[in-house]
């Protein structure tokens, strides 16, 4: 997790750090369903590398947004959630989804 010192001053621009790329907003939309193993998630972000994909769930997770857990299966797998700070997003994402439907109601 980041200190305050590496943050930015403006409130704004702290959230745009932590949830502004189009992939941590597209990861937080399917999160907020339930839990998604990897696969899952790589299937369902369109475009995405396995690369991108691996490098951004390790940095929300870094963030403190999202949680992963490993399960001691045979073959073993990995799911990622919301972590608490993370569902504090939830707000903020029905926003944007409220915004981006009334906007398209305009067209």
């Amino acid at each position: 997790m980041k200190t305050k010192d590496e943050l930015p001053e403006c409130p704004v621009a702290t959230t745009v750090q932590m949830i502004g790329s189009k992939w941590k907003l597209l990861i937080l939309r399917n999160l907020l369903v339930r839990p998604w193993r990897f696969n899952e998630l790589r299937k369902g972000l369109d475009g995405i590398s396995q690369k991108v994909l691996t490098d951004t769930l390790r940095s929300m997770e870094e963030d403190g947004i999202i949680t992963r857990t490993v399960y001691a299966e045979v073959p073993p797998h990995v799911e990622y959630a919301l972590s608490d700070l993370g569902e504090t997003m939830r707000p903020i994402l029905n926003a944007m989804q409220q915004w981006g439907n009334d906007y398209k109601s305009t067209l």
